[in-house]
């Protein structure tokens, strides 16, 4: 018997893993339904009820004991309360997306702003995330660190894909956090500590980063004469058709720093870009940074070199709303 090919295997293998991931999808998508049906039912029988003020609360505690009994424990009064909010916050059962699962949509029903609600539902649907990486995004603030940069409208349309980056602060983030590490902020660490962590955890990086990215090369040499240079990260961005170039500086930001970055800016520019790329971002990591001597040491158009801080630990609501203060002030 003449022996299988690969590709023969391989194809086999992928349309069984496809059918396994379908499958997967499909029961996920009916468990959403029918807490949605539960939320709905729960929802009625609450307004017909509704002279009686206690009365969800009687309803949920004596349904939770009938189903506990019948079903198991995955219909408690706190899950039975989920449906609840579930349904009144998607009310229309057409608008649920099949790409979502149930504990994703658990943590969607506590945002309250419906546009941050539905920037990462897009985002989510667009990206695959998992529900680790939608926790991880939400906590992370992305939404309120986007718009620290970009007007709402901006940011909601291309998340939905009406429309594509335009500008490099459109997928830039101000600060950018890197929890993921597990460094401590207060310990001392070399810039190739910082950016060896970064490489082990790519893909965490990639997440943060955003939409588009891929990754190139680390210490990327360039020669300029007899002296030698090294980029500490080289990425290329599909949506914006250019590369980028992540400097990493465990200091605050010096304007020296600056000049380099543009150094290497001008230098892909010049040999490495295509004609038909767009020019070339450079973002610099820095552990702080004077927002002045950024501003006064760039071109007064400068549109292509980012300063960002990075910070090691997941930033706090009120840090977040303190810089939309700020911004609001200056403006």
């Amino acid at each position: 018997m003449s022996q299988i090919s690969k590709s023969f295997i391989d194809n086999i293998r992928q349309i069984i893993s496809q059918a396994q991931s379908n499958a997967v999808r499909a029961v996920n998508h009916e468990r959403v339904l029918m807490y949605w049906e539960i939320g709905r039912h729960i929802v009625e029988e609450e307004q017909n009820g509704k002279e009686r003020a206690d009365y969800g609360t009687f309803l949920l505690k004596n349904l939770a004991e009938v189903l506990e009994n019948d079903f198991g424990s995955g219909y408690s009064f706190r899950q039975l309360n989920f449906c609840r909010q579930f349904y009144l916050t998607f009310p229309i059962m057409n608008a649920l997306r099949s790409q979502l699962n149930w504990t994703q949509y658990r943590l969607l029903i506590r945002i309250e702003d419906v546009d941050k609600r539905t920037y990462y539902i897009e985002e989510t649907c667009n990206n695959n995330w998992s529900a680790r990486q939608l926790e991880r995004q939400i906590n992370s603030q992305l939404y309120e660190r986007l718009l620290l940069s970009n007007e709402k409208g901006k940011v909601l349309a291309v998340a939905k894909k009406e429309a594509q980056p335009e500008s490099p602060r459109e997928i830039s983030k101000d600060p950018m956090v890197l929890e993921f590490l597990g460094l401590k902020p207060q310990a001392s660490y070399y810039e190739k500590d910082l950016e060896n962590a970064l490489i082990t955890n790519n893909q965490s990086f990639l997440l943060e980063l955003g939409n588009g990215f891929s990754f190139v090369a680390r210490q990327k040499r360039i020669q300029l004469e007899d002296d030698a240079y090294f980029i500490d990260l080289v990425f290329y961005n599909r949506l914006l058709r250019c590369f980028v170039l992540i400097e990493i500086k465990t200091h605050k930001l010096t304007h020296q720093d600056l000049g380099q970055l543009q150094m290497y800016v001008n230098y892909y520019d010049r040999t490495e870009k295509q004609a038909d790329e767009n020019p070339t971002i450079g973002i610099i990591l820095c552990a702080d940074k004077n927002n002045t001597m950024v501003e006064f040491a760039l071109p007064k158009h400068n549109t292509n070199i980012l300063a960002s801080k990075y910070q090691l630990y997941l930033p706090k609501k009120e840090e977040i709303e303190k810089e939309f203060e700020k911004i609001i002030q200056d403006s």
